[in-house]
């Protein structure tokens, strides 16, 4: 098992705590909170081409993508697996920033293809702001109408005198809106919006709690959730290109837990798979096409939460307090290191799914995880095992329930003009 750099938290997302990882983890549901998420690599991607090029590569369509429209785009490989998948924002006509790391799949494409296009490298600063009480603090500090802007839209607005970038989206399965613009007015931009939200409760998240929300309201991660599609021979020359192109910390990809891979493909995911069946448009020709009409006409696994048995949960915790043997450290509220940790689950002694992002809900107080698991397993309330520990040691089979994912209310597409 490899281990992952030191500081790989730190580097991503701040500090651990700001104030303590049970406070913050109720905030976007209960007050306020915002996260800083400028480490996000960012392509502005321009040129007649640019919008052909981002087709071609995505397994959405962009026949409808107006100015000012904001999209979930999807990178698979021929496979149809998963390469890199990001926020695709059209800022004009020709012009479009996407973040995530699909930019290095969109610039390989376009110096290996014929596009009248180029990417550019951007350094934005990225903060999403969300929960109940997020409206109420931008609009005590912003210039502009957040109140008109449709879901996967953005705006214009204005804070501190800066002219910015105002995506409503909502990571945190609540209100929410990402705010982007030029790094360097980050820092007062953050302060302001830190100092107006004192009064409604507002929270700055760390590393510890920052993806409970991905894994309460069901955003599926790279590497957390599933390995990106680059290993194969054909993908040779994009994944030594794209690992230099990375920083150290991100250069590494982890993997742990119960469930037994033996070909790196065997930890890579489907859209499908991954719950974004409702993303793949096939009215264009893209990379997997082909391999994806067969899944979607017949999927073989789909998404789910699943919720795991607290007194066995428990067990594991009290097996460090026992002589001999235990099982592995679960830590609180998820695993700190980055990484993928994937454990087999099971119906009696079949092999039903795998089980990823586990982590603790202080709000719903339960342990949780999301889970690719066979569609006819897949009916809320089906009972099956985790098998919690590695391949070659002590393991434990916890028992879970199936159970929706999301798991939280979806709240992100509420009518703002009746929100206070």
């Amino acid at each position: 098992m490899r281990k992952t750099p030191p500081g790989y938290f730190s580097v991503r997302f701040g500090l651990p705590e700001y104030t303590d990882w049970l406070d913050e983890s109720m905030s976007w549901k209960k007050t306020a909170s915002i996260g800083d998420w400028s480490f996000l690599w960012q392509r502005r991607i321009v040129g007649k081409d640019a919008l052909r090029l981002l087709s071609d590569v995505s397994v959405n369509s962009l026949a409808k993508f107006v100015v000012g429209q904001a999209k979930h785009l999807i990178h698979t490989n021929k496979d149809g697996k998963v390469i890199h998948e990001g926020v695709l924002s059209r800022l004009g006509e020709e012009e479009f920033m996407l973040h995530g790391r699909g930019g290095f799949w969109v610039d390989y494409n376009l110096r290996h293809g014929s596009y009248d296009a180029e990417t550019i490298p951007d350094d934005w600063f990225i903060y999403q702001v969300a929960g109940p009480n997020c409206l109420a603090i931008l609009e005590k500090v912003a210039k502009g109408n957040l109140r008109d802007i449709k879901f996967m839209h953005q705006g214009q607005i204005e804070i501190c005198g800066h002219k910015i970038w105002a995506l409503r989206q909502g990571m945190s399965g609540e209100i929410g809106f990402e705010l982007q613009g030029p790094k360097e007015w980050g820092p007062e931009i953050m302060e302001t919006i830190q100092k107006a939200g004192e009064e409604f409760g507002l929270r700055r998240i760390g590393g510890r709690v920052s993806s409970i929300n991905h894994l309460e309201a069901c955003f599926p991660t790279i590497v957390v959730d599933y390995l990106p599609a680059i290993f194969s021979e054909d993908m040779i020359d994009y994944a030594n290109e794209f690992r230099a192109a990375m920083p150290a910390f991100a250069t590494t990809f982890n993997v742990a837990g119960s469930f037994d891979g033996k070909h790196v493909s065997d930890y890579y995911r489907s859209p499908v798979e991954l719950g974004w069946s409702r993303n793949i448009k096939f009215d264009h020709d893209f990379i997997g096409r082909e391999a994806l009409e067969k899944e979607v006409a017949d999927p073989r696994r789909t998404m789910r939460t699943l919720v795991w048995n607290a007194d066995d949960v428990l067990d594991v915790q009290a097996s460090l307090f026992r002589k001999g043997d235990h099982y592995p450290f679960m830590d609180m509220p998820r695993d700190q290191r980055g990484f993928m940790w994937a454990d087999k689950v099971m119906k009696g002694s079949k092999e039903v799914g795998i089980a990823t992002a586990r982590g603790f809900s202080y709000y719903f107080r339960e342990m949780l995880s999301l889970c690719t698991i066979d569609v006819d397993q897949a009916d809320i309330g089906n009972q099956v095992e985790v098998y919690w520990g590695y391949p070659d040691g002590p393991q434990k089979a916890i028992r879970a329930t199936v159970q929706p994912a999301p798991y939280k209310e979806d709240r992100r597409r509420l009518d703002l003009h009746g929100a206070k």
